[in-house]
């Protein structure tokens, strides 16, 4: 055997992301196992795998994020790879450890990996090293000592940006645009790391005021062979938070994104990568700056998908058999454009969390278009869990045939019983700065507040 063999693999999340897996596994020919909380034990995926196990109540600190659960569940069944999906344990080197030291295989990076990786200033340190564009700022934690903040600062110049090492997802950040607010922003984001990620080590960057976000997806067997599959752009986001992603990300010079893609194989080839990953990316005036590294499949997955051809999950098991990479770099093109809607339960207006029961599910159809969701009419939303309950994805020749897909699939998409974000995705996607392409990382919340704003007027009269 070339590698790890396994003919049956445990899925250790829910939701769409579990189908997805389950998917994949079953067009290789390989045995599905799928746990679910008790809150997620009549979701109509369950009953689509070989075997389903309960491994806890609903709260995910008592299911989804039990690691001992999860590896008596890979026993139990007599599974041979666990697949982490994104979220959970995704990212958990601890948990990838325990994987492998069960004897099992952990479809995804190396615990080495995603500890490098999973470090901010380890990751940014990797990089430089690599060669990859980071943002301005040191690659090293700051010290306790203020004056030594103060003249890194100075040294960057104003306005800069103070994250936590362990952080992500939009949390442990704060904004300094002068030398007066330093020290409250140090001291407060320092505590906030602590609270949040368990670790107080914090860093500073160069705040880059109107960027877009770009990422670079990759793809390495770990045996020093790596690819990249393309951009995404996904800018639009709401508190640091995705919205709405597209693929390819447009108004690049192919040289610059080539150049870009080609650093990032570098790095994998030299980290000795394995598995599916994502470089990102701030882009200003032409200009990349890494900001992080996900070790992991993405929400967004599925653009790439589109203008690709690749089922990157196959190619992500695949792998993680131990298969060595056939593809090359030359096999890589990209047809047409995509873009994915990320339809969450919530309200579109104050975005609280929706839960609640499904009583009418719509989806659109025709050339281009696809759905990823484990949700259906009947089906009741917990309130335990992340609110994304779909993912609408199109697909066309161009991005102006792909985005009128996209509205007339988000105009015939209905769900009714909870509300969603439908609302916004429709009005937003007619915005013709977004129609024009491009757009930063703060469009969507300052059409937001636009939007907000002609509300409040028209309520007031």
């Amino acid at each position: 055997m070339s590698g790890p063999a396994f003919t049956k693999v445990l899925i250790a999340n829910r939701g769409e992301i579990a189908l997805r897996i389950l998917r994949a596994c079953k067009s290789m020919g390989l045995e599905t196992v799928v746990v679910y909380s008790q809150a997620d034990r009549d979701a109509g995926y369950v009953a689509l795998a070989d075997e389903a196990l309960c491994i806890g109540p609903a709260p995910a600190s008592r299911s989804y994020l039990d690691q001992t659960a999860l590896l008596l569940a890979a026993k139990a069944s007599g599974a041979g790879a666990i697949h982490p999906g994104f979220g959970f344990l995704s990212e958990n080197a601890e948990f990838a450890a325990r994987v492998e030291q069960a004897g099992l295989v952990f479809i995804g990076p190396t615990p080495d990996n995603i500890r490098d990786m999973g470090d901010k200033i380890s990751a940014k340190r990797l990089m430089m090293e690599a060669g990859v564009p980071c943002v301005p700022g040191p690659d090293h934690a700051l010290d306790a000592d203020y004056d030594s903040s103060c003249a890194t600062a100075r040294r960057i110049g104003y306005p800069v940006i103070i994250k936590a090492a362990g952080g992500g997802g939009g949390k442990g950040m704060r904004i300094v645009a002068q030398e007066s607010e330093l020290k409250d922003a140090l001291s407060l984001t320092r505590e906030e790391a602590r609270r949040a990620f368990g670790a107080s080590e914090i860093y500073m960057e160069k705040y880059l005021a109107h960027p877009r976000h770009v990422e670079i997806q990759v793809l390495a067997d770990g045996k020093g062979h790596a690819l990249w599959l393309g951009s995404r752009d996904c800018s639009p986001q709401r508190r640091h938070q995705k919205m709405l992603e597209e693929a390819p990300a447009i108004a690049i010079a192919p040289d610059v994104i080539n150049g870009i893609g080609a650093r990032c194989v570098a790095a994998c080839e030299r980290l000795g990568y394995r598995g599916l990953g994502t470089f990102e990316f701030l882009m200003e005036d032409g200009a990349f700056f890494f900001i992080e590294m996900n070790t992991r499949l993405q929400v967004e997955h599925p653009v790439t998908e589109m203008v690709t051809g690749l089922d990157i999950v196959e190619q992500q098991i695949r792998v993680a058999l131990g298969e060595p990479l056939t593809l090359r770099q030359t096999d890589i093109t990209q047809s047409g454009h995509a873009f994915e809607c990320r339809i969450n339960a919530e309200d579109p207006e104050t975005f609280a969390p929706s839960p609640g029961v499904i009583t009418a599910w719509q989806m659109p159809g025709g050339p281009g278009v696809r759905i990823d969701s484990h949700a259906c009419a009947g089906y009741r939303v917990p309130p335990h869990y992340d609110s994304m309950i779909a993912k609408l994805i199109v697909h066309g020749d161009t991005r102006e045939i792909a985005l009128r897909r996209l509205a007339l699939a988000l105009d015939e998409m209905r769900i009714e019983g909870i509300k969603t974000n439908l609302p916004l995705h429709r009005a937003f996607v007619r915005d013709a700065q977004f129609i024009r392409g491009g757009v930063d990382i703060h469009a969507l919340e300052n059409w937001l507040k636009q939007a907000n704003r002609t509300r409040d007027q028209q309520h007031g009269a």
